[in-house]
């Protein structure tokens, strides 16, 4: 017999099993004082396709040389080309880049503001990234699903979706406000580190509360 399932619960049982791995990039550039939203919005660009392990230091490289949308400008799509190397597709977000640094400057004075359709009018800003950079960059409110956090939520049975598009969604829906930075923060380590694809079932501290939805094998 499975516990009432309470999100409040259960993410504070997710935090004290995710303190020993490291913490999602967005989430750790900040820590490191990356964490304008100009800045985190680049970092999601450079996260695409590209696993945690890379954008971090990918990002560093990058900020040593600009931080800002002028500083940016001043690197040609060759140089910034070349400070993307290890990601996917360098030469596209290269040049997405430049162009959202050109819209920040020539139309909101080098400062984007803080608001989701402004930042996913911007070529290569889908959702998730304008969620991600609005919630740990501007404190904004917003739910960002990951893979992770898709498979998390539905295997809780939390939410029954078929993509991470209709998981944004009805998490907006069901979880409230002051926890939806929460859950890209927490549950993005543990379905990277715990709740795999292939889960650690034996030793999570959430097994009480959850019905293992689609769950066919575990360790």
């Amino acid at each position: 017999m499975k516990k009432p399932f309470e999100l409040r619960t259960v993410l504070g049982l997710v935090e004290e099993a995710v303190k020993p791995y490291p913490k999602a990039a967005m989430f750790e550039l900040k820590e490191r004082g990356y964490g304008s939203l100009f800045e985190q919005l680049i970092s999601c660009l450079i996260s695409i396709r590209t696993l945690d392990e890379t954008t971090i230091p990918v990002s560093l490289r990058l900020f040593q040389k600009a931080r800002t949308p002028q500083q940016l400008l001043k690197l040609s799509p060759q140089e910034l080309e070349k400070l993307l190397y290890d990601t996917q597709y360098p030469g596209q977000k290269a040049y997405n880049m430049l162009g959202i640094a050109k819209v920040a400057v020539e139309q909101y004075g080098g400062n984007l503001p803080p608001d989701f359709e402004v930042l996913t009018s911007l070529k290569g800003v889908g959702p998730k990234c304008a969620n991600l950079a609005l919630g740990v960059g501007a404190g904004v409110p917003a739910v960002s699903v990951d893979v992770h956090v898709h498979r998390v939520v539905n295997r809780w049975g939390y939410v029954q979706t078929t993509t991470p598009e209709k998981t944004t969604t009805a998490l907006e829906q069901k979880v409230p406000k002051n926890l939806w930075i929460d859950i890209n923060r927490l549950l993005m380590p543990f379905g990277k580190q715990i709740c795999k694809a292939v889960p650690h079932c034996s030793t999570c501290p959430v097994l009480p509360y959850c019905p293992q939805i689609g769950v066919t094998r575990h360790y």
